[in-house]
């Protein structure tokens, strides 16, 4: 029997708190949350500007893999931790020890993962035990461009401080080089131009500047998640949700990216905390009209204008510009965008690729199991406020009525008791 357990949300929000580059000078933590956020974002623009022209299927397909293998590595890289690249690109070279590695990691894994899903479980095993000659497909590419391009934008972070180590004169190049062997794959030129020349570069560029917002502002929290890793973890979730409930493949695509972009706006207006949006009748209007006329201006109207007009197109409609809200459920039918009314009607009506269907109820209840679990684990790390736990008990009103088919959002918080 399928389940999701309170296991698999702690384990997936734990990267939150694994730092990066810790043997470097930092002048501010960076962490692998924000760096695979960072790292899907660029996966999403180069996933649509190389499958443009094919078919569909073609790119729904590729859509697919790119997801899966992104979430994939990123459960890998949680179970080792800090082990350092050179260190575990050493043992992936040498057969033997890294399938040894492997075998350990995904018996880490098996217990989290396999009761949600078996063939999600099985395309995980598959993933990380085939041949290295393998992982040379377009999603594979697009991944490693992506992972390279995220990796590097925080090692231009660093970088100036760290003159006296002798290691960074050959990570920057190695960066360099190995993103110029992935020139084939459309978009990574682009992204490698210093500095962004294109609205595709800049959207890249900018994307990474959420890791420096801190959710819940001037509420001490371990960890202090960031905006941007706060998007990657509603992505994951409403991916693994929308697989536990049945979604076809474009639903699965639509859910993991909305809530991707979920937070996209507060590139310009800030997290703003919600007892403040609150406090004035007509403050959430004033800033809705306020976030939809900046992204034009920043993001949309320059990607159409720069001939990217397809990745403006699905930025839209993620974004939930059409019906006013990214958390209305919608799909796509002859007379355009439709919105639904409710989980049952799009999961019997229109569960369809064909129907472009995306669960806008559905990224609203990971945005709000994210933000819950933030609040809990800093409180069980020994940081607490009346402000956190106000916030659980609102959320836990807020979620007690809420349900998907028969999967219940209250009866997964009551595990955090």
């Amino acid at each position: 029997m399928r389940s999701i357990r309170k296991s698999l949300l702690q384990f997936i929000f734990s990267g939150a708190d694994m730092r990066r580059w810790n043997d470097k000078l930092r002048h501010t933590e960076l962490f692998e949350l924000d760096k695979q956020a960072h790292k899907m974002i660029v996966a999403f623009l180069l996933w649509q500007q190389n499958t443009k022209d094919l078919t569909p299927e073609t790119q729904r397909r590729i859509g697919l893999e790119v997801i899966e293998g992104g979430i994939f590595d990123y459960f890998y890289r949680l179970i080792i931790t800090d082990i350092k690249p050179p260190v575990f690109y050493r043992i992936k070279a040498n057969k033997e020890h890294y399938a040894q590695l492997t075998d350990w990691v995904l018996r880490e894994l098996e217990p989290r993962i396999r009761p949600l899903d078996e063939d999600f479980w099985n395309r995980l095993v598959t993933y990380h035990k085939r041949p290295a000659n393998e992982a040379h497909t377009l999603s594979d590419r697009i991944l490693s461009a992506a992972h390279l391009y995220a990796s590097r934008w925080e090692f231009s972070l660093i970088e100036p401080l760290n003159f006296f180590d002798e290691e960074m004169k050959e990570i920057g190049p190695s960066f360099n080089r190995s993103l110029l062997d992935l020139n084939d794959v459309a978009g990574v030129n682009e992204l490698v131009a210093t500095p962004p020349a294109t609205a595709l570069a800049r959207m890249a560029n900018l994307s990474g500047q959420l890791r420096f917002q801190i959710r819940w502002a001037q509420t001490p929290r371990v960890p202090a998640t960031s905006v941007l890793g706060h998007m990657f973890i509603v992505a994951v979730y409403a991916y693994l949700f929308s697989l536990y409930l049945g979604a076809c493949d474009q639903r699965r695509i639509n859910d993991f990216y909305c809530g991707l972009f979920h937070d996209l706006a507060e590139l310009l207006t800030r997290d703003i905390i919600t007892p403040v949006k609150r406090s004035v009748a007509e403050l959430p209007k004033i800033l809705h009209q306020y976030e939809a006329e900046e992204l034009h201006r920043k993001i949309l109207d320059p990607l159409e204008q720069e001939g990217y007009g397809h990745i403006r197109e699905r930025l839209t409609y993620y974004l939930g510009l059409a019906t006013h809200s990214e958390f209305n459920d919608t799909c796509c039918c002859a007379e355009g965008i439709k919105q639904v009314d409710g989980f049952d009607e799009l999961h019997s009506g229109w569960n369809s690729d064909d129907c472009d269907p995306k669960d806008g109820r559905l990224i609203k209840a990971c945005d709000i199991l994210a933000a819950f679990i933030e609040a809990y684990s800093s409180i069980h790390n020994g940081i607490g406020s009346p402000q956190l736990y106000e916030a659980m008990a609102r959320m836990r009103r807020e979620t007690s009525q809420l349900k998907f088919g028969t999967f219940s959002l209250a009866t997964l918080l009551a595990d955090f008791d």
